[in-house]
């Protein structure tokens, strides 16, 4: 028999009458978010000095003046959300998350941080989103395809997207960068420790080598290899700081002192991602010679508790999109074991982001 469920107070009904039309809206604050960069509105604040009143975005923005009050409640929501500030007198200014997403802004080298919002909005990011129910229901032989390629016949980072749309799939691989590369700086700033020593480091999947250059640039003495695809290291010209090396991480690692893997690991499977640990241990000397892996990924909370919306927002991406996960600690502990690590730390953390030493 089921379990009795207590019938709600009026003023519980009432609320949850409220989250539900919270719940069922929120993406409303995505399409806001999308319609600010797409119009300009951050880069408009900084701009105009890094303040600006409604007249003053609606002047800037050239938008026709029937449309003031309509700009006023997007700008409202924005502010709600922690994306721009506003004053009671209704002078908007930037906040961090906005800073990000002026044009231009330097983030750790990477001017792009536009292209992730923009991405995980695009139609092919909702209707794969839309077509959840019927990916659960559909009985599909494994490797069970993710959402995404239910709904679209193609994947993300994959030649099937190149052919689907060019310019969509043109704009992944910037949201990917962006999203990639940002945080390296501090990384390097705030785990020093991380580097010492190190005489040679492989970044896998380190695309136009940012990261690979943010480490060279603090560690002069550090030689850095870069391994990405060939695809990927065709459109890359040399620079003569980085060794660009094409390959695939599945066959192959060039070996190094230490072999980085950052924010790589969420985009695969338990299995592969053994298999890519597997060769980078083939890639590293002992961990008396300094061997290691460092890996830079999400380490979710260990419970309801401690985990954050964000944490469960970015799994719920590699969800629809990828056939990999976010994972928490103890997660992470056994796939480093199945790969014949013996030991792993987790250095620091940033954010939702882990900082771990793995190894061998």
């Amino acid at each position: 028999m089921a379990a009795h469920m207590t019938v709600p107070s009026d003023a519980q009904l009432i609320k949850a009458q409220a989250d539900l039309q919270r719940h069922s809206l929120t993406y409303l604050t995505s399409m806001s978010l999308r319609c600010a960069i797409e119009l300009g509105i951050p880069t408009a604040i900084h701009r105009l000095g890094g303040t600006a009143s409604l007249p003053d975005l609606m002047a800037a923005l050239s938008l026709p003046p029937p449309k003031e009050p309509f700009l006023s409640r997007v700008l409202r929501l924005l502010a709600k959300s922690d994306a721009l500030a506003c004053t009671e007198a209704g002078i908007y200014s930037l906040t961090p998350l906005s800073y990000i997403l002026v044009d231009g802004v330097l983030i750790d080298g990477e001017a792009r941080q536009t292209a992730f919002p923009l991405a995980v909005t695009s139609r092919y990011h909702m209707e794969s989103g839309l077509g959840l129910a019927d990916w659960f229901k559909n009985d599909r032989a494994l490797p069970v395809p993710s959402p995404f390629e239910h709904v679209h016949a193609a994947a993300p980072f994959d030649e099937s997207m190149t052919l689907l749309d060019h310019e969509t799939d043109k704009l992944f691989y910037e949201a990917l960068a962006a999203h990639d590369h940002m945080g390296i700086g501090t990384v390097v700033r705030e785990c020093r420790g991380l580097f010492n020593g190190l005489e040679s480091l492989t970044d896998c999947c380190g695309g136009d080598g940012t990261t690979a250059r943010a480490i060279v640039k603090a560690y002069p003495h550090i030689k850095c290899n870069v391994l990405d695809l060939p695809q990927v290291i065709d459109k890359v010209p040399s620079d003569g700081v980085v060794n660009y090396v094409a390959g695939d991480l599945f066959h192959t690692v060039p070996p190094a002192q230490a072999v980085m893997l950052k924010l790589v690991l969420h985009f695969w499977s338990d299995e592969d991602c053994i298999k890519i640990l597997a060769q980078c241990k083939k890639a590293i000397p002992s961990r008396e010679m300094g061997g290691k892996v460092i890996i830079i990924d999400i380490v979710l909370g260990s419970s309801l508790e401690t985990i954050t919306e964000t944490e469960l927002l970015m799994d719920m991406l590699m969800f629809i999109c990828t056939r990999g996960r976010q994972r928490d600690e103890k997660e992470w502990s056994t796939i480093f074991t199945k790969a014949g690590f013996s030991d792993y730390k987790i250095v620091k953390k940033l954010g939702h982001r882990g900082v771990i030493e793995v190894y061998p």
